[in-house]
């Protein structure tokens, strides 16, 4: 990030006047030239002199009624800032503003309306608006007790002093492999050069560097020195004098016999997370000596505490922002001084410009999913994917990619709340801001009256939260959900707005010929909607495939899953990460639907099998289905949705991000999904076609890009490695030969140590095994394979720029 990025771009300042209403009365460094009006009342939510405290979430630059005009918000996002990733700029606009809202209220009984009622909000660039949160508590503080303009030029300054210069930026698949990733540990090598720079001046004379060794393995406890240690370095120290002289030059790392044998066929039996207490207990003793050793968990079978470079980090700042790291590399520690405060941030690092502040997917399953929650109004081919059994996130899912007018309604409830359930909704939308975007950008966190024609109007359909009930008897919107009750209703005037749309030639041929359904024939009309009467009068419809509703379909069956999954108590990662894969296989499918219906996609890879021909073998590519029966229904029951989505503007920029992915992807030329959904659920699989999946990706592993982008399509919770570790249990040799070459170059890099870590034992074993026998039957002269170097940090490569969507 560049060091001197601006984080806070404005301080604003409202307070209520009896007779004037809402004010603004601070505009700091400079006015917005925008209305202050509009501004003031969104600080102010309606009932905010009902809630002793209340957090509000509005932006700014979406549209021109609250485009700002100050050429100081209008700069350009720095290169290299944390959030830069070009997927906010590239249309050309201004970037969004978010804005972080507190408004208190005071009871004063000298004052004529009985309290006092003030809001103080910050604008920045950066999507994670949650960590400002304590200073701007604080700075609101200092307003009551001494309310001048100086309390905001303060704060300005405190959060634009706050120093991430030093925190990496992470390319577009690291963000994927750390968000998904429990290890605290996680590209904490990529940390090296801030700890570098933190440290002071060395005193290796007086204190005692601590040797964080925690290789703790099969039949290994973590110790400074062991017999087992000594001879593994021995082992390594060989290896690395014999191929010194061709370390840099590209060519994969493996293990030697030395390595394997001296550690008994556990070489990867290193680094697990256990030991990673143990390197935190040792740093806080070290800095009871005065001075800390810049160690960390090892990540590399190479690693060891012989021979390791010993640095000395001073203590102070710079030894709590190192302890932070060793305690979770997700976050970057920083500071924000303010009146002599010392407000410790942790900066999230994986961090998507579609995923604004700290909202939560679980609170809104849960809310829409309990059994207090109901479901009314007519149904709709775009919305109900599953007929009236369609479960009803899945109908705001739906709502969200096809671009409906939604409203959340918290009557009486505190306008932060109603707030971040608009988030949620956007990052649902969004995959979490990793697979579309275009959500944020008609999202209106807080909406009141003031400006209710302009927002009403958005193009693309809106995305508001409210707390006024007048917003419910409008009608002006087409999916209403109240969070107060987990009520959800589709407008009775969802047809009228959103007709059935005529079906193309090529739809009308493949429904003939049995394959899928599109929206609006005649047998859609016929079978799926039936409209009735409930006993309160209010029009009920039902959406039923063979005329009975489907409680057995792919989304009924995934909002099980998911649900089961919260009751597990999952966390909020693995829900997140559920929500992106189930978008990334609609975006899949609708490239699919493209070729069936127009004979070519430009959203997706083309689907084909796997082939032998005279030429060549040719790997297949597209979406996977277990058999013809599956891929008929799930087309089926997407059809409509895919050709409404189609029709709105996040499908336009998907358009851009995957022409972008296919000329800026690390790994070029086939289809990474397609080959991994083969090894995980293929029934039958030729040998012809085990050895080139395995052979292509040996091939397209060789630089840290590569290999980060692969294991982003593998995270933990669909078992990691689990479809490569296939590989070394093939009945042919070739393919066990490249599945070994494959694990051998992702122990090269830490995060692929990590990875290899969390294979079972069985498939680890399997692995070192298979290495050893193939290196003791390598005659020593031919033998052109080397071992990875002592330090992996050899291998680390440098920070790049994101590169746009990548995933598929």
């Amino acid at each position: 990030m560049s060091g001197d990025a601006q984080h806070c771009s404005f301080v604003l300042l409202a307070d209520f006047d009896i007779d004037r209403g809402a004010q603004l009365t601070y505009q700091f460094p400079q006015p917005l030239g925008t209305d202050e009006g509009l501004l003031a009342n969104l600080m102010l939510p309606d009932g905010a002199e009902r809630q002793p405290e209340d957090w509000t979430i509005f932006f700014l630059n979406q549209t021109h009624f609250n485009t700002i005009a100050p050429v100081l918000a209008l700069e350009p996002a720095r290169n290299g800032d944390l959030v830069a990733d070009g997927t906010n700029a590239d249309d050309g606009q201004p970037s969004l503003l978010y804005v972080l809202n507190l408004v208190r209220t005071k009871l004063d009984k000298t004052v004529r309306r009985g309290a006092i009622v003030k809001a103080m909000a910050i604008c920045t660039r950066h999507p994670f608006i949650q960590i400002f949160k304590p200073v701007l508590l604080m700075a609101l503080d200092d307003y009551f007790t001494n309310p001048s303009q100086d309390c905001l030029a303060r704060l300005f300054d405190a959060v634009n002093s706050m120093d991430i210069s030093m925190a990496p930026s992470l390319s577009r698949y690291e963000k994927l492999i750390m968000r998904t990733s429990e290890r605290k540990d996680v590209f904490l090598e990529k940390f090296d050069d801030f700890i570098q720079e933190a440290v002071g001046d060395r005193e290796p004379n007086t204190a005692q560097p601590l040797h964080l060794n925690h290789r703790v393995g099969q039949g290994h406890q973590a110790s400074a020195s062991s017999g087992s240690q000594s001879s593994l370095d021995d082992g390594l120290q060989r290896g690395k004098d014999e191929n010194e002289s061709r370390r840099g030059d590209g060519k994969k790392y493996s293990p030697t016999d030395a390595s394997f044998s001296s550690l008994d066929g556990s070489a990867v039996w290193v680094g697990n997370e256990s030991g990673l207490d143990q390197v935190v207990a040792g740093a806080a003793g070290g800095l009871q000596n005065g001075a800390m050793y810049r160690g960390r968990a090892s990540t590399d079978a190479s690693s060891s505490s012989h021979g390791r470079k010993e640095e000395y980090l001073p203590v102070h700042n710079a030894a709590s922002i190192a302890m932070s790291l060793l305690k979770d590399s997700h976050f970057f520690p920083a500071t924000v001084e303010f009146n002599d405060h010392r407000l410790p941030v942790k900066v999230p690092l994986s961090t998507f410009p579609e995923e604004v502040g700290d909202y939560s997917l679980i609170q809104l399953v849960q809310t829409f999913s309990s059994a207090s929650s109901s479901f009314t109004g007519p149904v709709h081919p775009h919305l109900h994917t599953s007929g009236t059994s369609t479960p009803p996130i899945i109908v705001l899912f739906n709502a969200l990619v096809t671009a409906k007018r939604i409203i959340f309604l918290g009557h009486h409830r505190p306008a932060g709340q109603v707030a971040s359930y608009v988030l949620s909704a956007c990052a649902l939308g969004s995959g979490c801001g990793i697979v579309l975007r275009g959500f944020i950008k008609r999202a209106f966190p807080y909406a009141n009256l003031t400006n209710r024609e302009e927002w009403e109007s958005i193009e693309g359909g809106y995305i508001a939260g409210v707390t006024n009930p007048i917003f419910e008897a409008s009608g002006n919107w087409d999916l209403l959900c109240d969070v107060s009750t987990g009520r959800m209703v589709v407008s009775r005037d969802i047809h009228t707005n959103y007709p059935a749309a005529p079906v193309n030639a090529q739809s009308q041929l493949l429904i003939r010929t049995g394959t899928i359904r599109a929206e609006g024939t005649p047998s859609l009309d016929d079978d799926v909607v039936r409209t009735s009467k409930d006993a309160g009068g209010a029009p009920r419809s039902e959406f039923v495939s063979g005329g009975k509703a489907d409680s057995s379909s792919p989304d009924n069956l995934y909002v099980e899953d998911i649900l089961a999954a919260i009751a597990a108590h999952y966390g909020e990662a693995h829900v997140r990460a559920r929500f992106t894969e189930y978008l990334l296989r609609f975006v899949r499918l609708a490239a699919r639907y493209e070729e069936d219906t127009m004979g070519s996609t430009m959203i997706g890879w083309p689907s084909t099998p796997y082939s032998e021909r005279p030429d060549g073998r040719r790997l297949g590519g597209g979406i996977g289905f277990l058999d013809e029966a599956t891929f008929s229904r799930e087309l089926a029951l997407n059809a409509a949705r895919i050709e409404a989505w189609r029709r709105t503007e996040s499908y336009t920029l998907y358009q851009i991000d995957f022409r972008k992915m296919l000329a800026t992807d690390p790994i070029q030329g086939f289809d990474v999904l397609h080959q991994l959904y083969r090894l995980r659920y293929a029934k039958k699989m030729s040998d012809g076609e085990a050895e080139l999946i395995m052979r292509t990706f040996g091939a397209n592993l060789r630089t840290y890009d590569q290999v980060t982008q692969l294991l982003a399509f593998m995270p933990p919770h669909t078992n990691g490695l689990l479809p490569l570790s296939f590989g070394l249990f093939h009945q042919s040799e070739t393919v066990r030969d490249l599945t070994i070459d494959i694990f051998n170059e992702l122990r090269s890099y830490p995060i692929g140590v990590q990875f290899l870590q969390a294979l079972n034992p069985f498939q680890r074993y399997a692995y070192v095994r298979q290495a050893h026998v193939r290196e003791a039957r390598i005659p020593r002269d031919q033998n052109m394979l080397t071992i990875p170097p002592t330090s992996y940090m050899t291998r680390t490569p440098s920070n790049r720029s994101d590169t746009g969507l990548g995933a598929q």
